[in-house]
């Protein structure tokens, strides 16, 4: 195994791009570093992120929106008491991956890439609107965070490309966001459902909204439908109704161990309803 760090993400492109066996990135190393150990993956080239100016800053732009680098583990973002306020549901998705000691070095790029439909913090990124900054052979681009997982363990990003940041929107005035999700034990569990919700409001009415799903498809699921039947309500009994409608149209689940088709389906509409109103809560300001 090559060991490679480099001291930018254009080398690191260049060195996966060229490389012609087994090839993993290296930031947070949740993943791989338990592959590597157990046996199940043995890279031939494993290149190491860590290094590259950036890739630890939580960064606050000028017009609201957050850079977020690919080696910030879960655990500052949390202790980011800005970024907490402005995307609660984005922070609270990511906390929820594994134990304490994994929040140490988990990462939001990592629980991405790793293209798994049950990842908690990608239905609030995606509720967010979040992008990928990516660098590759045919130089960068921004790509939105629901059109990197394309199947489980799979995604979009083509030979030699790497992720280098996430990137969060400016947040706004009156805008709220959540995530829940189902799962049988308290507490490090993969989740068996998740939902994000993502909102704003004028006034008490409801202007703008993204409702995500996980772990119900495939990926994540973006669901128009359901961010549809809560725009222009206040969200009363009946918009929760219509958006419980839709969030349970919208999954296309398995039956495993864990749960099956059905009860994923039912408890798809009751996280979705329960997260609209943590998010029209927070919208209206009540804190995380």
């Amino acid at each position: 195994m090559r060991y490679h760090a480099p001291a930018s993400f254009e080398d690191a492109s260049r060195i996966a791009a060229s490389a012609t066996g087994v090839t993993r990135f290296l930031a947070g190393g949740t993943d791989v570093l338990v592959q590597l150990r157990a046996g199940m993956v043995i890279p031939d080239d494993l290149i190491d992120l860590k290094k590259i100016p950036g890739v630890s800053d939580i960064v606050k732009n000028g017009d609201g929106g957050w850079t977020i680098g690919v080696a910030v583990p879960g655990i500052r973002l949390g202790a980011d008491s800005a970024l907490v306020a402005d995307w609660p549901g984005v922070v609270e998705g990511m906390e929820l991956v594994g134990s304490t000691q994994v929040q140490g070095r988990a990462t939001l790029t990592g629980n991405l890439c790793n293209g798994s439909p049950a990842a908690d913090s990608v239905p609030g990124l995606v509720a967010a609107g979040a992008t990928v900054s990516v660098t590759g052979p045919e130089g960068s681009r921004t790509i939105p965070v629901e059109e990197i997982p394309t199947g489980p363990g799979k995604t979009s990003l083509k030979p030699g490309e790497v992720a280098t940041a996430i990137n969060l929107p400016p947040r706004g005035e009156h805008g709220g966001d959540a995530y829940l999700r189902f799962i049988p034990r308290t507490e490090m569990d993969i989740a068996v459902v998740g939902c994000a919700v993502n909102l704003k409001l004028d006034g008490d009415t409801i202007t703008e909204a993204r409702v995500v799903l996980g772990a119900v498809a495939p990926t994540v699921v973006l669901v128009p439908e359901a961010a549809a039947a809560i725009v222009g309500t206040t969200l009363d009994d009946a918009a929760l109704a219509a958006l419980d409608a839709a969030a349970r149209a919208a999954c296309n689940p398995i039956s495993d161990k864990r749960g099956t088709v059905e009860f994923r389906i039912d408890v798809a509409g009751v996280l979705a309803r329960r997260a609209a109103r943590i998010a029209y809560d927070r919208a209206k300001g009540a804190k995380a």
